[in-house]
């Protein structure tokens, strides 16, 4: 019987992820098919309660379910619960269990396309989001040394910022402008942007919260963003000659490690990036 997998969110039609799980489970020779699903926010329930159903593997969830799925679930592990979120649902049996790659993703991504070790170093992370806190928990279990949160409000930093405090790492909360900015770049091993400047049809899409004459060559600058594939900051970035890695990495990587939680086999991760850049190259971005 084929297996049921897929992806939930509202609205979902921008969703690359049945471009590149389906490349993975058909490279392997997975009777699985995946699919997306535009879910409303009042249907998440009765959603999530047909996939206990035989057949079904489980999903991915992105905005605006991350958070609305988790009282519908079994169990959610203490990685989610961290985060507060849930991008992953597996079923067991018509168990399910809730999880969240999206931090591991980032980290893997970052590990294997450059190298990096958050041990020891400083990050500078731009944006307070959804995204951030989950960057900002991966990089404090990675055991980063010190972290400087940069967000226009300056609020939602010192949120983020107490919260890193509160796992043992110390942090700094300050304005997405001026020299403190400046001055948390120059010394940062890894800059990683969250805010939505430089993403096509944004509100600023030929932004960069942070410009080449501040980023050290020595430094890895990370964008969340995938679209375009080299967004305005990885321009930046490359002009400083810094180490540029684009967002569709941890789209993928993150989608690798639940592809690995569904099929219990490990992802062919070469296959699945190429269809993941093809499908955006296709697309113009």
């Amino acid at each position: 019987m084929t297996q049921r997998l897929g992806i939930i969110g509202y609205p979902i039609g921008h969703s690359i992820s049945p471009i590149f799980q389906q490349a993975g489970l058909d490279h392997l020779g997975i009777d699985a098919t995946y699919e997306k699903w535009e879910v409303t926010p009042e249907g998440v329930g009765d959603f999530v309660a047909g996939l206990r159903a035989p057949g079904t593997l489980g999903i991915n969830i992105t905005v605006p379910h991350k958070q609305a799925v988790i009282p519908f679930l079994d169990e959610v592990d203490e990685w989610a619960t961290a985060a507060g979120a849930v991008n992953t649902i597996v079923n067991h049996d018509g168990h399910l269990t809730g999880h969240n790659t999206d931090g591991p993703g980032f980290l893997r991504a970052l590990l294997v396309e450059t190298g990096y070790d958050p041990s020891c170093t400083r990050a500078l992370i731009l944006g307070a989001g959804g995204a951030a806190r989950g960057i900002l928990l991966a990089l404090v279990r990675g055991g980063v040394d010190s972290l400087v949160i940069a967000n226009r409000t300056l609020e939602r930093a010192e949120t983020l910022a107490q919260l890193s405090s509160d796992n043992g790492v110390g942090s700094e909360a300050i304005s997405l402008s001026g020299d403190a900015l400046t001055e948390a770049a120059a010394s940062a091993n890894l800059i990683v942007n969250c805010t939505t400047m430089g993403m096509s049809h944004g509100p600023d899409e030929h932004g960069s919260p942070i410009s080449a004459a501040q980023i050290p060559a020595t430094a890895i600058v990370n964008d969340v963003v995938y679209t375009p594939l080299l967004t305005p900051i990885l321009k930046e970035a490359a002009a400083a000659g810094a180490t540029a890695l684009g967002g569709l990495h941890m789209l993928v990587y993150q989608g690798v490690l639940s592809f690995q939680m569904w099929t219990g086999v490990d992802a062919p991760v070469d296959v699945m990036l190429a269809a993941a850049t093809a499908e955006m190259t296709s697309r113009g971005a």
